[in-house]
């Protein structure tokens, strides 16, 4: 989990990981230096295993988290935002079944943030229906994640996306379940909203993919 000043939610969404009833889970928080209270709020849980970073944005809080794991397999859930209760228990269930699999995502429900005013709620696009997520609530062998490699740290968003694509081009397998895994909190600072200069990334990633491919056919 990486965490940039986000004192207002943290709690909430490791409480959403420590009270899963999968064992045995291990929790990393990246602290990408916050300025506010996150650290403190980290601390405080037994479970969770804090580590210090410099402000270098959330591609670099992923990699140094997951270099610092452990596990045989890998869950992702951003500072903001809550997995469903039980949620890990049904995703490993399915992934051990399978070993085929490389990857197993779920679908996430949006939900504004329960302390915003009327007027700010009302600017925030939520989406009405659950959707498929390729990022908040996967499951993904550690092993796998390796072979198609780090999060790329010149993206200031979207370093998810392109890390799928190159999983993708690798030939990494994956299966989409229909279950509501996680809930993605909207609110006023989240990255969509805080840095729309930033959502060319988005086109850039995909035309790094597309010349990727069009490299490999040749």
């Amino acid at each position: 989990m990486p965490v940039y000043n986000r004192e207002q939610y943290l709690a909430a969404a490791l409480d959403s990981l420590v009270t899963q009833a999968y064992r045995p889970l291990e929790i990393v928080v990246v602290d990408d230096g916050s300025t506010d209270e996150s650290a403190e709020i980290a601390r405080r849980y037994a479970e969770v295993r804090y580590e210090h970073q410099s402000h270098q944005g959330i591609a670099a809080a992923r990699n140094r988290s997951l270099a610092a794991a452990g596990g045989t397999y890998l869950a992702f859930l951003d500072s903001d935002d809550l997995w469903e209760e039980g949620m890990l228990a049904r995703q490993m269930a399915v992934i051990l079944e399978r070993p085929d699999l490389d990857m197993l995502f779920g679908h996430v429900i949006e939900f504004i943030s329960p302390e915003l005013n009327q007027e700010t709620a009302r600017r925030l696009a939520c989406h009405p229906e659950p959707m498929p997520s390729r990022g908040l609530g996967a499951i993904i062998k550690a092993e796998a994640f390796r072979r198609v490699g780090s999060f790329r740290t010149q993206w200031q968003m979207g370093e998810f996306i392109d890390w799928q694509f190159r999983a993708s081009e690798l030939g990494l397998k994956s299966l989409l379940l229909p279950d509501v895994v996680a809930r993605r909190r909207v609110h006023d600072s989240n990255q969509g909203v805080t840095r729309r200069d930033s959502r060319a990334d988005y086109l850039r990633i995909l035309k790094s993919s597309l010349d990727r491919r069009r490299d490999d056919q040749r």
